[in-house]
């Protein structure tokens, strides 16, 4: 018979322990008379799992609205763990999953949109206010990019002024407020999983490397990405810090990385909201991860699940390798 322990931490012991034990040690309990579970702490034998056990067994579900009263401490459902929280059914994961879809879509919760929008002085006007092109290099690079109709003006200003590409990249640090960052300490290997290469070829981004354990550095060629930034965040455990990296460099690092083992990553599209977090609790019912997170990243979610343990290394929640960790790549079909 399966031993129940309420929630509020009251369980009957009278009809699971002989006389002798319940009378013994001058302890005495009577026939109807309930204790609080962490008062049996110790107790080993005649079903009582020990303090070791118990430790890993008894969990709260992570569903604020659980209304099953009871938790099974010999129940073998250890997972799945979503976001740092154990659900003790897939009704209760469903309730957690819509409750993070909720929150990534900015209803009821923070935003994932953080940072107003800004006005940036144009580059070209910034380079010659710095002295580094000319009026007419200006008004040359300009006019190419109107007949072609295409491009970026630093690439035209590259290509048809002489303007060395370093100059470009200062320029662009200068407008976005960041640092020059270089391909120095860049691992193909170990960057290739930290998010999906979906990412990487999409939005333009190139992570780096981790400093002190604590820093991501990511290197965009010509624009900042906030929110991307910022979802980073969110799944690594890392602080993000941003920089622009010099157009030949960025190719070269990207090419390496793409060309790396990265984790599994499956895409898929949904109907709504709702669609995508029952799939999204499928996915979890059937994987049992040890630890999953969710975070948007622009019209995106990605779920990682790390499936077992010592999956996580030392740096935040960053893989150590490409097993034994999933990726799951979702959008929400536009109606």
């Amino acid at each position: 018979m399966p031993f129940l322990t309420k929630k509020t931490g009251a369980m009957r012991v009278s009809a699971l322990m002989p006389s002798a034990l319940r009378a013994g040690n001058g302890v005495a309990w009577q026939e109807d008379e309930y204790r609080p579970s962490n008062e049996l702490e110790g107790l080993t034998g005649y079903g009582f799992p020990s303090p070791k056990e118990k430790t890993s067994q008894r969990r709260v579900c992570g569903n604020l609205e659980c209304e099953s009263g009871w938790t099974m401490p010999w129940r073998n459902r250890r997972r799945p763990i979503f976001e740092g929280q154990w659900g003790c059914s897939g009704r209760c994961v469903l309730t957690m999953v819509q409750a993070a879809v909720r929150r990534e879509l900015g209803e009821g919760g923070t935003s994932a949109a953080l940072s107003p929008h800004r006005h940036r002085v144009p580059l070209g006007l910034l380079m010659l206010a710095q002295g580094w092109i000319t009026h007419p290099q200006l008004q040359k690079a300009l006019a190419a990019q109107r007949e072609s109709g295409t491009g970026k003006i630093g690439e035209w200003l590259l290509s048809e002024c002489g303007v060395e590409a370093e100059q470009i990249t200062r320029g662009l640090s200068m407008q976005w407020g960041c640092p020059v960052l270089t391909t120095e300490g860049f691992s193909p290997e170990s960057m290739a999983l930290v998010m999906p290469r979906i990412f990487v070829e999409k939005f333009g981004l190139l992570p780096l490397r981790v400093a002190g354990s604590r820093i991501l550095y990511l290197g965009f060629t010509d624009r900042l990405d906030a929110s991307l930034a910022f979802a980073m965040e969110q799944m690594t455990e890392l602080k993000v810090e941003s920089g622009v990296v010099e157009g030949t460099q960025f190719e070269a690092a990207q090419s390496k990385l793409l060309a790396c083992e990265g984790v599994d990553a499956k895409l898929e599209t949904a109907e709504d909201k709702d669609s995508m977090a029952a799939r999204i609790t499928a996915i979890l019912e059937q994987k049992q991860p040890v630890a999953a997170r969710l975070v948007r990243v622009h019209q995106d979610y990605w779920l990682r699940m790390w499936l077992e343990s010592g999956t996580v290394g030392k740096t935040g929640s960053l893989p150590v390798s490409h097993e034994d960790v999933k990726d799951h790549v979702f959008t929400i079909r536009v109606q």
